[in-house]
């Protein structure tokens, strides 16, 4: 493992996260659903997604955090003073974001979430995250379901993408479906955007 401090806003985050993501593949756990640990990864899309959320005013709002990962935005949005919820399909994602939530003195919860299953528990939320989770076609149309049963009426979502090639007709999909988009650059993800969803 490997210990990095991360700048978010007004804090300083400790992280500690895999030094060799790569010698975690897993070819029987690929065999079975193609399961990479992807979510071993700092990703620019989760540092950019962690400090939008650092400038947002979260005090007593509750947030869920979709295929989470290291969980970055999840501790930024817990240290802005919001009820938090980390959700991922690996366990061992989960596993290491609430040590390291504990090693930064804060407070969240984690759940295991198959995008395919119900909304998660305490669905709908004030504020849904998602950090660089289109790399997969198969993504699109769950995820979108899924927003639809974990955004509250005047909530919005955030979704942090570096570009990948399935995210334009991700976001067609999400308009043609009544939902608004904000787009906006950041530095972190040079040809991808932070975009907010919000229901017309």
């Amino acid at each position: 493992m490997r210990e990095e401090r991360i700048t978010v806003g007004a804090w300083d985050l400790v992280l500690l996260r895999p030094d060799d993501p790569e010698s975690l593949i897993d070819e029987e756990r690929f065999g079975i659903d193609e399961f990479m640990p992807y979510w071993a990864e700092l990703w620019p899309s989760g540092i950019a997604l962690a400090r939008h959320v650092a400038e947002l005013p979260l005090a007593g709002k509750r947030v869920l955090e979709l295929g989470c990962g290291l969980g970055l935005p999840s501790l930024s949005a817990a240290a802005a003073g919001a009820e938090v919820l980390a959700t991922d399909w690996a366990r061992e994602a989960l596993d290491l974001l609430r040590s390291n939530a504990a090693a930064n003195e804060l407070r969240l919860e984690t759940a295991r979430l198959d995008w395919r299953d119900d909304a998660p528990p305490g669905s709908p939320f004030d504020l849904v995250l998602a950090a660089d989770v289109l790399y997969e076609d198969r993504n699109a149309q769950p995820l979108l379901a899924l927003l639809d049963h974990t955004v509250a009426d005047a909530g919005e979502a955030v979704v942090a993408d570096p570009g990948r090639r399935h995210a334009e007709a991700f976001f067609e999909a999400a308009v043609a479906r009544g939902w608004s988009l904000d787009q906006r650059p950041v530095r972190e993800l040079p040809s991808g955007s932070l975009t907010t969803l919000r229901r017309r």
